[in-house]
């Protein structure tokens, strides 16, 4: 479906890439690595906001950059890390700027009806989304993703850490929601997370990002342990919860703590954790 071929990205005195790979009809792949290597530039490269310097990016067999935005936003869906709105419109608005590249669209409102039943956040269609919770944003915002792509199949999500500041709890349960509509549609999900038991959980392939700009790819379960170590430059403990998930958990006696610039005031009162 998706096809990257020799990709670069020059930011400044950056640079990111060449990135090599392919994405297909519903795989789930999550993209991480450190701060600052380079996740978000990749997610936008993907998603056709920044453009290449070299290399090429296929969709459906055809250069990313000949599809007009009307029309790759008929099959790709963006929600970025940032998702901030300066009006103080209604929910159902919101939502409802998924469909906004249609200009025939007349399941317009049974369309967002449905997306807001899905992600349970009916009863906030009337408020005004300045007056909303940091949980109840990230369901908006996610449904207003799913009511893009609601009646296509075979697209494309791209999300930039859509739940990091979520409860959670919630979190789970809105990226099982989330994962449970694509399947159904047929969509590829692209995701920038640091929270690397969701990569593991929810993602099929996991592509790391290295500081260096370069990449690699590698199948998400226990046998990615050592790349995540070496992309992470710590140790990974890997155990299994009660429900047979696998949980990495990183050991404390790999992390570097730097304490030489802290000046002594004399007696510490600092005890062992």
């Amino acid at each position: 479906m998706l096809m990257v071929k020799g990709v670069v990205k020059k930011l400044g005195s950056r640079s990111f890439g060449p990135y090599t790979f392919h994405i297909h009809h519903s795989e789930r792949v999550a993209i991480v690595g450190p701060n600052g290597a380079g996740k978000s530039t990749l997610l936008k490269l993907l998603s056709g906001t920044h453009q290449p310097c070299a290399g090429r990016i296929v969709f459906n067999q055809r250069p990313l950059g000949e599809w007009s935005v009307q029309a790759l936003s008929g099959h790709r869906a963006v929600l970025s890390q940032s998702n901030d709105i300066s009006f103080a419109l209604p929910t159902g608005v919101v939502i409802g700027l998924g469909r906004i590249s249609r200009k025939y669209d007349p399941k317009y409102e049974l369309i967002v009806t449905q997306a807001a039943a899905l992600l349970e956040v009916s009863g906030l269609l009337e408020r005004s989304i300045d007056t909303l919770s940091g949980g109840e944003l990230a369901r908006v915002h996610l449904a207003r993703v799913v009511a893009q792509l609601w009646d296509v199949e075979q697209g494309f999500i791209l999300m930039d850490e859509p739940i990091a500041a979520v409860d959670p709890g919630l979190q789970d349960q809105l990226l099982q929601t989330l994962m449970n509509f694509a399947c159904i549609r047929g969509h590829a999900v692209i995701a920038v997370t640091h929270d690397l038991n969701h990569a593991l959980r929810y993602f099929q392939r996991l592509i790391l990002v290295y500081s260096s700009g370069e990449f690699a790819s590698v199948t998400s379960g226990v046998e990615a342990k050592p790349a995540l170590e070496h992309l992470y430059n710590v140790g990974l403990s890997c155990l299994t919860d009660e429900q047979g998930d696998l949980v990495m958990v990183p050991l404390r006696s790999h992390i570097q703590t730097k304490t030489s610039c802290i000046p002594d005031l004399g007696d510490s009162a600092c005890g062992s954790p």
